[in-house]
């Protein structure tokens, strides 16, 4: 289990004086445990958040502080995208909790590869219930189920880790193969109107005369002296 090293926070403190220390103001709380604000250097919480991401257990160590958690929220800044503040849920080892955990998408669709079908990812988490020591940080959806196009994987069909049940409703599509259509370009149908009236004035033209407003119209006999 990872391990984060705390120090419970003086709320006279200014915030901005904490983070231009490198460190971040964060919290923790539970069913069992009250509100309890503390702070962490930065650079160990980015090391940490990167393997535990939201769904694995972290133990939060300092003086008078011995808790089992997970990130439960993160404020970030909306340039830098740096961590402002976290918030930790503290876990019972002995209770079970309920949690999304994320998906990765694992191999190949035959139905992609082979007919040239589209994947579609319906769902990118999935909601399970573990004991805080069996929680995944990931859960891992073959595609290779794909086979045709009328394929779906629902949330019945993945292997779920051992000590991991299922929250989420068995028959929810996570994923599918869509065909590719071909787009029918529709010929223009032909203007029947303009026919008619092209074909009635070539009737109306008499034999050897020029139709009217013709530039070739024939010059008029010249009268006799």
């Amino acid at each position: 289990m990872l391990t984060l090293k705390v120090s419970k926070r003086n709320l006279k403190e200014k915030l901005e004086t904490i983070r231009k220390a490198g460190n971040i103001p964060a919290v923790f709380y539970g069913p069992k445990e009250k509100s309890t604000p503390i702070t962490i250097s930065l650079v160990d919480f980015k090391k940490v958040w990167k393997q535990a991401g939201e769904t694995s257990v972290i133990e939060l160590k300092g003086e008078g502080v011995d808790v089992q958690a997970l990130i439960h929220e993160l404020d970030l800044d909306p340039v830098k995208s740096t961590v402002r503040h976290a918030d930790f849920y503290a876990v019972d080892k002995d209770q079970k909790v309920r949690i999304h955990v994320p998906l990765e998408f694992v191999g190949v669709a035959p139905a992609v590869k082979d007919l040239g079908g589209i994947l579609i990812k319906v769902l990118h988490s999935l909601e399970i219930e573990a004991l805080p020591k069996d929680l995944p940080q990931k859960i891992a959806v073959e595609l290779s189920l794909l086979t045709a196009f009328d394929s779906r994987i629902s949330a019945r069909e993945i292997k779920l880790p051992s000590g991991v049940t299922l929250v989420a409703k068995p028959e929810e599509v996570i994923a599918n193969i869509a065909q590719v259509k071909e787009e029918v370009v529709e010929e223009a149908p032909a203007d029947v109107a303009n026919i008619e009236i092209s074909e009635k004035r070539g009737k109306e033209v008499k034999e050897g005369e020029a139709p009217a407003g013709d530039a070739k119209a024939a010059p008029a006999k010249e009268a006799k002296k």
